[in-house]
């Protein structure tokens, strides 16, 4: 039996199994979505299910598929309707959930499908725009010309969308829309916004829909985190298939954490976006510039310090080094005594710092999502440069002394990288039987700097404070520098978990003394 919209009655009902009720189905299309990849369908889309499930949005979604890749055939045939596995842990507990997701009412094709995408933006119930079309998405194609059938760039068809509901609705301020896209760089809701202003101009449209484009519609910056890894393996899928009575192939699963959080200051955007009541994930506030810093400092940094090292100590998955008393250990105390402290501010309180912490590690654990520590070091130095130089700054600046936690991650890293050579000179690092290529564009150039015969000292200050590589800014960093040589010359003669033990020791005598 496949998961379509006639065989919902037939399938049993479980505890664990949330199955949307027939009246799902006659609600009106509110959104239209750019497009259909697993991040979106496991995390805007469930709580926009949930919500409508609570009787709270009352909503469902259009869907533009823009990508020649695939068919939507498996979309019509189970007449939008997919099943989220949720898997993980929450609060110490085992989550397992299965969700079947009514929120989608259609998918269209951009490149056969255009008008009818165009008259979606005739709809007076269509008030919301989401989309995630990668980073490179949101960028601007100069000469795009918005009245093609479609435009090219995704600025291009939301700009011909939004001009077409400009026309159809005479410019009214209530036609306006709130549009939030979801690709992880920066301001992402801004910088669509100045995308799409310019790309108006250059397709010389007037200036009432300028004014109503600034005015009338709100170009929410937010930011998205939950790990979807996709389709299930082919063993899973065929397990939950016989379990849960029918086929699906569009089934997908995803962690328990969920995090949606959008900015805006407006009174009338926040009840557009009811769904929000539906879940704690959904957080509407003027700034979530607390809840990226907490991403990028506790989760993304954490990961950077940490990687160098599992690898090193022949961790595959970040499971399985958390699985280890050891590095769970060097892993909690590195976020809750090191991060965490220097990235407190009035907003960011030291409640939710610990909060986000461990929910962090509870994701960390998680045995459904096989994280690939190998994956994790691609372009290692941008990321430590990026994510952990400041926090390394903003430690030796707060506390005048070497975060101890901090410094041993760098020292993973610089060990790391040592790296060698394969016949066609890609520097490579070897785990067990399997060789990879080091990912990094400064990988050959520190592996060369490495295989220079310069003492450690040289080489530990070369990496650190050149402006090439991590570029540290500090009085204090002779100091870290001291206590990374120390590291590294007792990473030579022991393994990466007897140091860490050794690490934590010395810092349970400091705090008893």
């Amino acid at each position: 039996m496949k998961l379509c919209k006639s065989n919902l009655a037939a399938i049993k009902k479980t505890r664990e199994l949330s199955i949307p009720s027939e009246e799902i189905f006659s609600l009106p299309e509110k959104v239209i979505q750019f497009g259909t990849g697993v991040l979106l369908r496991g995390l805007p889309d469930y709580f926009i299910d949930k919500a409508n499930k609570q009787g709270l949005f009352n909503g469902r979604i259009v869907v533009v598929k823009s990508t020649n890749a695939g068919s939507t055939d498996a979309f019509n045939e189970q007449d939008g309707l997919y099943t989220l596995v949720v898997r993980g842990i929450e609060n110490n507990v085992k989550v397992q959930e299965y969700w079947v997701n009514a929120a989608i009412s259609r998918v269209l094709n951009v490149h056969n499908e255009w008008n009818d995408i165009l008259s979606c933006a005739a709809n007076p119930n269509m008030q919301i725009v989401i989309s995630n079309t990668t980073e490179v998405g949101i960028s601007l194609m100069e000469d795009d010309d918005i009245f093609a059938e479609p435009p090219v760039s995704f600025p291009g068809k939301l700009l011909a969308f939004l001009y077409h509901r400009f026309t159809i609705f005479n410019g009214t301020d209530s036609s306006g829309m709130v549009i939030i896209p979801t690709e992880l760089i920066v301001n992402n809701g801004k910088k669509l916004k100045e995308i799409i202003i310019e790309l108006a101009k250059r397709n010389h449209l007037n200036n009432d829909f300028l004014k109503w484009l600034n005015e009338a519609n709100d170009f929410c910056d937010s930011l998205v985190d939950r790990i979807v890894p996709g389709k299930l393996s082919q063993h899973d899928a065929k397990f939950l298939n016989h379990e849960l009575g029918y086929e699906d192939e569009l089934m997908i699963m995803s962690e328990a954490y969920r995090l949606w959080a959008i900015e805006t200051s407006r009174h009338s955007t926040k009840n557009i976006l009811s769904f929000a009541k539906a879940d704690a994930g959904v957080i509407i506030e003027d700034d979530i510039s607390i809840y990226r810093e907490l991403k990028l400092r506790l989760l993304n940094g954490t990961h950077t310090f940490s990687c160098g090292l599992a690898f090193l100590a022949r961790f595959n998955t970040v499971k399985e080094a958390m699985d280890n008393r050891i590095f769970a250990s060097y892993v909690t105390n590195l976020m809750l005594y090191e991060i965490a402290p220097v990235i407190l501010s009035e907003k960011l309180t030291q409640q939710k710092a610990k909060q986000f912490a461990l929910q962090v590690l509870d994701r960390f654990r998680n045995p459904a999502i096989a994280h690939q520590w190998i994956n994790i070091t691609m372009q290692y130095t941008s990321k430590m440069k990026m994510r952990n130089v400041p926090l390394i700054e903003a430690y030796l600046q707060q506390f005048k002394s070497v975060p101890q936690f901090m410094a041993l991650g760098i020292t993973g890293y610089l060990y790391f990288m040592q790296s060698n050579v394969n016949e066609q000179g890609q520097p490579v690092q070897q785990q067990g039987q399997n060789t990879y290529i080091l990912q990094d564009d400064y990988a050959l150039q520190i592996h060369q700097l490495w295989k220079s015969n310069a003492d450690f000292s040289t080489i530990i200050d070369t990496i650190l404070s050149n402006e090439n590589y991590l570029n540290i800014k500090s009085a204090l960093l002779p100091n870290l520098e001291t206590q990374i040589e120390l590291y590294l010359t007792n990473m030579q003669q022991n393994n990466v978990l007897t140091v860490m033990e050794e690490l934590m020791h010395q810092q349970m005598v400091s705090s008893i003394n």
